[in-house]
């Protein structure tokens, strides 16, 4: 994938996509973003382009694909709202097939299982305690894998321990089969999507990330 790209951003407006459009800006490039309260967003910047709209709404997604190169996704749950995952998962396939873009790297908990992997006790307790805690989230989040799988999409959906919301930075551990971290930095984070981004080393694949 060439350098200085327009991505399309899905949850830039949250504290982990905050991180997420300083690092695109940080590394020069074009930004498109999604945002149901574009008066709220705070970073300003002549490379960013705001899209007011719903995630939920197909529509809207196609909007913000149109004319882009890749998507990121750091798109979450919202208290009390609709379940988001798989909906949003679907529109941005469908969008992605119709924009003729080829790229999607998207963040996920640790708490996705796939058939590649081999949790270690720990992440299967955190795993369970997700599943028992909020079980359509759950349940959601796992249609969403199983529509990316189904797709031909060159995505990578990247797994996640606890956030931890600084900007500081270190060695990271990435694993396809287990969490190897109790933790990981917002900011490490951002440099593992975009360099996912570019490189695709883990496509069709949902690596953990954790700082060691």
């Amino acid at each position: 994938m060439k350098n200085k790209l327009k991505i399309a951003v899905l949850g830039g407006g949250g504290k982990t996509g905050n991180y997420l459009v300083n690092q695109l800006l940080k590394e020069g490039f074009s930004i498109k973003l999604l945002l149901r309260n574009p008066k709220k967003f705070e970073i300003q910047n002549d490379k960013i382009e705001i899209i007011k709209g719903d995630a939920l709404h197909f529509d809207n997604i196609k909007a913000l694909l149109k004319d882009c190169d890749a998507v990121l996704s750091t798109i979450g749950q919202r208290k009390d709202e609709p379940l988001v995952a798989s909906e949003v998962t679907k529109h941005v396939l469908k969008a992605m097939n119709e924009c003729k873009i080829e790229r999607y790297v998207l963040l996920a908990g640790l708490n996705i299982d796939t058939p590649f992997d081999k949790k270690s006790p720990k992440t299967v307790m955190a795993t369970d305690w997700m599943k028992s805690t909020f079980p359509l989230i759950q349940e959601d989040r796992q249609k969403a894998y199983k529509l990316l799988e189904e797709s031909d999409v060159n995505w990578t959906q990247v797994r996640v321990p606890f956030i931890d919301f600084t900007d500081n930075s270190s060695e990271i551990a990435v694993n396809l089969e287990d969490c190897l971290g109790d933790k990981i930095t917002a900011l490490d984070i951002s440099k593992f999507m975009i360099k996912e981004m570019i490189e695709s080393k883990y496509s069709r694949q949902s690596p953990f990330i954790s700082n060691l």
